[in-house]
């Protein structure tokens, strides 16, 4: 029965109230009648009068899309936009406002770059309009025509740079102008000084400098001292000793901090054009008095410091005695520390003016520590980093803050690459990292992970089966960083690490893979909703079986993945094992998959559920492009039967279109002729040494079932995946050095071995050259086994699983049951 109480009462009138809203009337033009007629203009007008007569009598926002439009009127007629356009746009930009101008400031930037006018035409039409709005009082107008003439000043001639820049300049840079135009002026002279001769700079140039580095507002000071590197680097190292260094050390002791952060920054990024005799006895005491001075006086500069800190060690150990080196590193240290709690109370200096709560700048200077861990190795040497960095790089690894774990992951692989041999020192911070509870520490561990664990399990620089070198709890770590990726909303980063899964044949046995990730890829194909995710997992899982070293167990893989995914009763696993198909035609060679999935993939022609057949029309190209005439005949008249019979007998309508688009296609194909050798193009070529490499794997397999030695087998494959990969582990330019260094390439060798029926084992490990891994994850030469039994086995009785009835293992065993017994799974719908 219906409650009419008072309070349910108001509550229904208030619905009728808000419904009674709708009926309102709506204003149904957003103009009036009188407003459409002042922004209609005439349509027989061409571009050029309409933009005239816009800027001369049309509303603001129709000057401004005209002010937008500037570069397509300059393409389509140059000198009539030049002649009309141009001083239009020139007298309404002294009234307009922000937005137009902005506009104005960015459509003469692209006119520049695109080179739609020659310099000279320009220097005449637009530079002064350009010079004119410098002085505009809206500080982001301003600003935006400052940052087009600063791009202009790079292709002007010299001569105009000092007739129409330097020497208003002068006037400009004096203190009784604005700080926005003395400002201007020190970014402006930073620019002109790489245009001109060392003398000129000297004559013109620097007494401006000087005068604004003396200025008595302090971000005019702060701004002319970050200039003073492009200053020094004019007018060369004799002259930068004699007048840019004693300003860089008056401002190094200025009042205010950031005059002071930017001669610091200024002193690090020029040491090397500083001798050893002015490193020693000018910029060490300076550098260590600013040092002391941050940790007493001025927290501000703490972040800026520790952010140089590695460049600057770096810069000067060439330079510094056993006790300076000593006094650095201790700093560095203390940095690292900085903000956190100990068991025996806060650290030194800590404990005088820091709060126990970890304050944000606190973290900032640890992440800069974490940055600066690579050129810090190099400060000490790789080989007192046991003694000297690795408390403190441990320190890091484990840091509360997820930032400065972050950082220290995103540079693990240049700290491995220069311990080297040594690299077994920091295994226990990988699986920590790689166990991380915080998502966003393995996303940038995952960015150079394939590059990690190889240095990891070969210890650095030795390559080869015999030099594996045992990681306690790796495939356990991997595990869990799978399952917390997986239980989190974070797909991309589940993707990622999948995708980054495909590396694992260069560092792991072929039976751990097959025992531990080949279940986990099946189970994640099956059970994820994310579809990245599935497609991630069933390319890795399409890696692992192409470099699996037994042939059983690849082919009942196949045959799992026939009989789960391809016939599952579930469209779903059906449409992931049509996705799975097409990484295996990208992966394995046409004559593998023509062998165990071609009639497979055909049997879904005939599928219940239409989103089904629509991908397997989608399919139809690639399949006919698999086929090889006249061996695959058979194959070409089920594959025309197929398509015959969709287009006779299906009845949902976006099939039968797909099909008969899809059908016009395969008429325009022409399927490859063994007969006719000339025609093979390069994906033949590559096809057939997939082909060659499939076999070269069954090769290898016969020859230990023979009783040849494994392990020189195993040594050879490897050596033949990683030899292009071995180079001297050390650290070209680290990021805290101002460079990045980039993951070792690896290179297939080009050339191709013969394989005959006899072939040595030394013939089988150069032509496995060709079966690269590449450390992206990805596959260089993608290469596959074809040989073998045709039939599948069963499968319907064993495959893998998580259960109890699993081998339990770790990453020290290489040696595993070949066999193991499951129950079949069937697959949902």
């Amino acid at each position: 029965m219906m409650d009419f109480n008072q309070e349910n009462l108001f509550g229904q009138i208030e619905d009728l109230q808000e419904l009674s809203f709708i009926e309102r009337p709506v204003r149904r033009y957003l103009k009036t009648p009188e407003e459409i007629e002042r922004l209609t203009v005439d349509e027989e007008l061409n571009d050029i009068e309409r933009a005239v007569y816009l800027l001369s009598s049309g509303q603001d926002v129709q000057r401004t899309s005209v002010v937008v439009n500037l570069p397509n009127l300059m393409r389509q007629n140059t000198s009539e936009t030049i002649r009309r356009v141009v001083p239009k746009i020139r007298e309404v930009l002294h009234v307009a406002g922000v937005e137009m101008q902005l506009a104005a400031a960015v459509s003469f930037l692209t006119i520049l770059q695109e080179e739609l006018v020659s310099i000279a035409a320009y220097i005449h039409s637009f530079l002064p309009i350009i010079l004119v709005n410098l002085d505009h009082r809206d500080t982001v107008v301003s600003n935006a025509w400052l940052e087009t003439l600063l791009t202009v000043i790079n292709a002007l001639p010299k001569e105009t740079i000092r007739q129409e820049i330097l020497s208003p300049l002068v006037s400009k840079a004096q203190l009784s102008q604005t700080i926005q135009s003395r400002l201007a002026s020190c970014k402006i002279l930073g620019k002109v000084a790489r245009k001109f001769e060392s003398h000129i700079i000297k004559r013109d140039i620097l007494p401006l400098v000087k005068s604004l580095c003396q200025d008595v507002e302090y971000e005019v000071r702060s701004c002319m001292c970050r200039q003073l590197e492009y200053i020094a680097q004019g007018i060369g190292v004799e002259q930068t000793k004699s007048a840019i260094l004693p300003e860089l050390v008056e401002l190094a002791r200025d009042e205010g901090s950031s005059v002071r952060i930017a001669a610091f920054d200024t002193i690090v990024n020029l040491l090397l054009m500083f001798d050893s005799d002015d490193r020693t006895q000018i910029i060490f005491p300076l550098v260590m008095m600013f040092c002391e001075k941050s940790f007493k006086a001025d927290e501000t500069i703490l972040a800026p410091l520790s952010h140089q800190l590695g460049k600057l060690c770096h810069g000067l150990s060439g330079n510094l005695t056993d006790e300076q080196h000593s006094w650095f590193l201790d700093f560095y240290k203390k940095f690292s520390t900085l903000g956190l709690q100990h068991e025996n109370g806060q650290s030194e200096h800590m404990s005088q003016f820091y709060a126990a709560d970890v304050d944000a700048k606190y973290v900032s200077v640890r992440q800069n520590c974490a940055y600066n861990l690579p050129a810090m190795i190099l400060f000490v040497d790789p080989k007192h980093f046991y003694s000297e960095l690795y408390p403190t790089f441990s320190t890091l690894c484990h840091d509360p803050e997820t930032l400065v774990r972050r950082t220290v992951a995103t540079g693990f692989h240049e700290v491995i690459k220069l311990l080297g041999s040594s690299v077994h020192i920091v295994h226990k911070e990988l699986i920590a990292l790689l166990q991380d509870e915080s998502l966003e520490v393995l996303d940038a561990l995952l960015d150079h992970l394939p590059e990690i664990l190889r240095f990891i399990i070969t210890g650095g620089e030795h390559v080869g089966a015999e030099s594996k070198v045992h990681v306690p709890d790796l495939i356990p770590a991997l595990s869990v960083a799978e399952q917390r990726a997986a239980t989190s909303l974070k797909w991309r980063i589940h993707e990622k690490l999948l995708l980054t899964f495909s590396c694992l044949p260069q560092v792991i046995s072929s039976d751990q893979i097959y025992y531990k990730f080949l279940p986990m890829m099946f189970r994640i194909m099956t059970t994820n909703n994310v579809l990245p995710v599935q497609r991630a997992s069933a390319r890795t899982l399409c890696v692992f079986v192409r470099y699996n070293r037994k042939q059983e167990q690849r082919q009942e893989v196949c045959g799992k993945l026939i009989e789960q995914l391809g016939q599952g009763r579930s469209c779903w696993n059906r449409l992931r094992f049509l996705d799975t198909c097409e990484c295996i035609m990208d992966l394995f060679s046409k004559a593998f998959f023509c062998k165990y999935f071609f009639l497979p993939v055909l049997e879904l022609s005939n599928d219940p559920v239409p989103n089904v057949r629509i991908k397997f029309c989608y399919m139809l190209p690639k399949l006919k492009s698999a086929l090889k005439l006249p061996a695959d005949k058979h194959l070409l008249q089920q594959l025309e039967l197929c398509v015959r019979k969709l287009l006779c007998q299906e009845k949902d309508k976006d099939v039968t279109a797909i099909v008969r688009i899809i059908t016009l296609e395969l008429d325009r194909m022409e399927t490859n002729m063994e007969s006719f050798p000339k025609r093979l193009q390069e994906k033949d070529l590559l096809d057939h040494k997939k082909e060659k490499e499939e076999n070269l794997l069954l090769e290898m397999e016969e020859m230990e079932k023979r009783g040849e030695s494994k392990s020189v087998n195993e040594k050879k494959i490897l050596s033949s995946f990683n030899k292009d990969g071995r180079k001297k582990n050390k650290l070209g330019r680290s990021r805290s050095l101002g460079g990045r260094v980039a993951p070792p390439k690896l290179a297939s060798d080009k050339s191709t071995t013969k394989l005959t029926t006899t072939a040595s084992s030394s013939q089988i490990a150069a032509s496995t050259k060709n079966a690269v891994l590449s450390f992206d994850g990805t596959l260089q030469s993608h290469s596959t086994s074809s040989g073998g039994p045709s039939n599948l086995p069963s499968c319907s009785s064993r495959f893998y699983s998580a259960n109890s009835n699993e081998q339990k293992t770790n990453g020290s065993k290489d040696t595993l049951p070949k066999k193991f017994n499951l129950k079949s799974r069937k697959s949902n719908p």
